[in-house]
C-alpha cells in the first residue's frame, strides 16, 4: 500500500488550525481577552514568518496551560458546533484536488497535525479525510485535560507515528508522498519516496531547492458547501507527480491574468 501524508497548518488550509478555534473557546468561555489577543498575534506571525520548532514547543506548552482543566466533551461539542464557520473559508482548493488524486489513485491519505485530535479529527472528516496522526492531551478518569502529552505529533512524534502506522499496514514509505509548509517536517518528508514542499518557510524552501523537491505554492480558498458535488478534474491519466506541476502551472497563469 502507498499513502499520501499531508501537514494541516497552511498545507491543507491557510490558517494554524488550533488558533483558527481561538473566537470560538473565547466566545463559550474558554479563553480570556488577553490569551485571545496572544493567539491573534502568534497567527500573524506564523503567517508572515512561519513557525521552527522552539516556537512550536512554546506553542505546545501554552496550549496545555491553556487547556488544562478543560473537558474533552465540551470542546469536542464545541468544534463540532463551529467547525463550518471555522474551516470553510480556509480550505485549500489545490489540496483538495490532490487528495481526490490520491484517493483515486488508491493511496491511504493521513492528516498528520501537531493540532489536538479534536479539532484534527472533525477539521479531516470535514474534508474528507478520515485518516489522521494529531496530538493527544491526556484526560484523568472524569475527561478533564492534563498537562501532559500522549504524543506530540510534530518533528520525531511525527516520524515515530508514521513509522508505527506504515508497520501495522503495510505502507510502503519509499512510493508514498508527504506534503508540508515548514522545515519542521523535514524529518517526515525525507520518509517518504516523493516530498513535496507546500507553500514553504525559507528553511524548507532552501532544503527543497538543494533537493530537488517539487515545490507547490496553494493559495485559492474555497467553500465546500459550493464546491460540492466536486467536479472531475481537468487531467486525464496523470500521475500525481504531473498533477503537481499542473497544479503549479495554474497557479501561475491564474497570477498573470489578475
Amino acid at each position: 500500500m502507498e499513502a499520501a501524508f499531508f501537514d494541516l497548518d497552511k498545507t491543507v488550509i491557510a490558517k494554524s488550525s488550533t488558533l483558527a478555534f481561538g473566537k470560538p473557546f473565547y466566545k463559550a468561555g474558554f479563553l480570556r481577552r488577553r490569551a485571545l489577543m496572544k493567539m491573534g498575534f502568534a497567527q500573524l506571525f506564523y503567517v508572515l514568518f512561519g513557525a521552527d520548532e522552539d516556537q512550536l514547543e512554546r506553542a505546545r506548552d501554552q496550549m496545555l496551560m491553556l487547556t488544562s482543566g478543560w473537558h474533552r466533551a465540551e470542546i469536542e461539542q464545541l468544534v463540532e458546533e463551529t467547525l463550518e464557520e471555522v474551516a470553510d473559508p480556509i480550505v485549500y482548493a489545490e489540496a483538495l484536488t490532490l487528495i481526490d488524486q490520491h484517493k483515486r489513485e488508491g493511496r491511504k491519505v493521513v492528516i498528520v497535525s501537531a493540532s489536538p485530535e479534536q479539532i484534527v479529527r472533525p477539521l479531516g472528516r470535514y474534508i474528507g479525510v478520515t485518516d489522521f496522526i494529531a496530538t493527544r492531551v491526556k484526560t484523568d478518569a472524569a475527561g478533564f485535560f492534563l498537562q501532559e502529552i500522549e504524543l506530540y505529533a510534530m518533528g520525531e512524534g511525527k516520524v515515530k507515528a508514521i513509522q508505527e502506522l506504515a508497520s501495522k499496514e503495510d505502507i510502503d514509505l519509499a512510493k508514498s508522498y508527504a506534503y508540508s509548509d515548514s522545515a519542521t517536517d523535514l524529518p517526515m518528508m525525507e520518509m517518504v519516496g516523493n516530498p513535496v514542499a507546500v507553500n514553504p518557510d525559507k528553511e524548507l524552501r532552501k532544503a527543497a531547492e538543494e533537493r530537488e523537491w517539487p515545490i507547490l505554492e496553494f493559495e485559492r480558498q474555497v467553500s465546500l458547501r459550493t464546491r460540492l458535488p466536486r467536479p472531475n478534474p481537468w487531467w486525464s491519466g496523470a500521475t500525481v507527480a504531473g498533477v503537481a506541476a499542473a497544479v503549479t502551472a495554474a497557479i501561475l497563469l491564474r497570477k498573470k491574468d489578475l
